[in-house]
């Protein structure tokens, strides 16, 4: 993803928030900026980690709140990462996006795109006459790493 788009989804989330009635408030735009820097899914002590180290301090409920606010209004959404831990990654409005191959033994996520997984699951809605609003698809087992 390019610098621009990563301020536009930053942009877009926070005008979203705004219109929701939630105050541009410092945690909540520090949140929305750390995730827009990432690619892929993050979980919320990464990003209490990093905005730790940020002045002002951003509280670790405070990220948290941002987090749940963020996913109910659809900006973000929750990826079970495994062992209990959860992952928030950035939507795309414009839809793009990608899966994941998730470790169970280290918890590395690998995102991944396919084009032809996206045409099958498109024409396995067709089949099943059903509008499918958003998927994951989510592999799990071991990455090269942890099968040595």
């Amino acid at each position: 993803m390019t610098a621009g788009a990563e301020i536009d989804w930053a942009d877009h989330a926070l005008t979203t928030l705004q219109e929701a009635g939630h105050r541009r408030g410092g945690a909540r735009t520090a949140v929305v900026e750390a995730l827009a820097a990432h690619d892929c899914a993050v979980t919320a002590l990464d990003l209490d980690d990093e905005l730790a180290r940020r002045r002002p301090r951003v509280a670790r409920a405070s990220v948290y709140r941002a987090l749940e606010q963020l996913e109910q209004l659809g900006l973000v959404r929750r990826i079970e990462v495994g062992r209990g831990v959860a992952g928030y990654e950035r939507v795309d409005p414009t839809g793009h996006h990608h899966h994941h191959a998730i470790c169970r033994d280290c918890g590395r996520m690998v995102p991944f795109e396919d084009r032809s997984l996206e045409r099958a699951i498109g024409k396995l809605c067709e089949d099943l006459d059903f509008e499918v609003a958003e998927h994951d698809v989510v592999l799990r087992g071991r990455c090269q790493h942890c099968s040595l």
